[in-house]
């Protein structure tokens, strides 16, 4: 329900943050299954894939949602090209590194369960290339989103294409010993 004031004034936006991040959460599970079958598991790694859900439920989700609030908010009802630019370069100077960042941090420490000098030499050998490469893919992305996007929809189209950059991430910063494990 919309008051005179043109706020939802309904509970529907909480229901819609949760189906935001459970979304998000269940996208990460399919990225992950996808990445372990062609990485060459046998049987699905259910530890694993309940901890890739983990992050998409309680930081991807929520993170996208909050973020694309936040830029309308700063760019309130100007979606001329001039102002999608912007919220793409904001978006990929904030939330592109440190998403990276975390996502590194969270795969080795608590998915792998290696110890942080591990952890921390991975992220000075990959990270670079990973946001490298991200910097290549998600501009793009993020115009869709910003140019043609309904807000309502934004997480969940993003999830989507997260989905499918999850499989490369998976595959991208998993470590030799992950991947002897695989045959």
């Amino acid at each position: 329900m919309v008051g005179k004031d043109g706020k939802n004034k309904s509970n529907s936006g909480g229901l819609l943050e949760q189906y935001m991040a459970i979304t998000a959460g269940v996208l990460a599970g399919v990225s992950d299954s996808v990445a372990q079958k062609l990485s060459g598991f046998e049987k699905l790694q259910m530890k694993r894939l309940l901890l890739k859900m983990l992050f998409g439920f309680s930081y991807a989700g929520p993170l996208g949602h909050y973020l694309h609030k936040f830029m309308d908010i700063i760019f309130k009802g100007r979606a001329n090209n001039k102002t999608v630019a912007k919220k793409v370069l904001l978006e990929q100077l904030t939330s592109s590194p440190l998403t990276h960042f975390l996502f590194m941090v969270y795969y080795g420490w608590i998915v792998e369960g290696r110890p942080w000098p591990q952890v921390r030499n991975n992220i000075k050998k990959n990270y670079p290339s990973v946001q490298a490469t991200a910097w290549m893919f998600w501009p793009v992305v993020g115009w869709v989103n910003y140019q043609y996007i309904p807000l309502q929809f934004r997480v969940i189209f993003h999830s989507l294409v997260a989905c499918c950059w999850g499989i490369f991430l998976n595959l991208r910063v998993r470590t030799p010993v992950i991947n002897q494990l695989a045959k």
